[in-house]
């Protein structure tokens, strides 16, 4: 089914309003440079968690957790998702996505499935390569956030403050077209040691989470 990097049990912040597990599916097209979870980024045929091991605790957890959070690495990669998240709402729990919208035709899919997403803005769209280093990102997050913005979902826009989006005004400008949309951009600070090291061009470490 999927390959799954990790598995959170519970947490209170990944999905606004609700008690959830997290699970991390393997894999990311995009190389934005402080991505927090830089071993997901690759795909592998040797996921450390199994589905029976996700379904098992979500089992246990009737009563307890609201929902599942399918996260990443970026979830949308991996044509199983849909069917994943129909597993998970068989079994009587709520689905959140988060997602930077890469593959905008699969999230289109999913959205009917979902009860909320929490959609990644990496920068201006016609800036997207400079985060992520993908030709065409920018076009496909366009596409995706579109979507959401149509869809009647429960979503949310937000956005990691890379040093790069404080020169030109471009994290004024995100917010003002996030404003624009009737919402408001929820903005995710990274480490200060990062925010430090490439304003002095230093070697950049492990870094803030997306």
């Amino acid at each position: 089914m999927l390959e799954i990097g990790g598995l959170l049990p519970f947490t209170t912040i990944d999905y606004p309003g609700n008690l959830a597990a997290v699970l991390f599916c393997q894999g990311c097209p995009w190389r934005c440079g402080y991505c927090h979870n830089r071993h997901l980024m690759t795909q592998t045929s040797r996921s450390p968690v199994y589905w029976h091991e996700v379904s098992a605790l979500l089992r246990q957890r009737r009563g307890l957790l609201d929902a599942l959070v399918f996260s990443g690495g970026e979830p949308t990669l991996q044509e199983e998702l849909p069917d994943a998240i129909r597993a998970v709402r068989t079994m009587g729990f709520k689905v959140g996505l988060h997602t930077a919208g890469p593959y905008p035709e699969r999230l289109r899919e999913c959205i009917p499935l979902l009860d909320w997403v929490g959609m990644d803005l990496k920068a201006p769209f016609d800036e997207y390569e400079r985060i992520t280093g993908i030709p065409g990102s920018g076009a496909a997050a366009q596409e995706s956030a579109m979507l959401l913005r149509q869809s009647g979902l429960a979503h949310q826009f937000r956005t990691t403050l890379d040093p790069f989006l404080y020169e030109g005004g471009r994290i004024k400008a995100m917010q003002q077209m996030v404003e624009g949309w009737g919402e408001t951009l929820v903005l995710q600070q990274q480490s200060p040691y990062y925010f430090l090291s490439a304003r002095n061009g230093q070697e950049q470490p492990e870094r803030g989470r997306w």
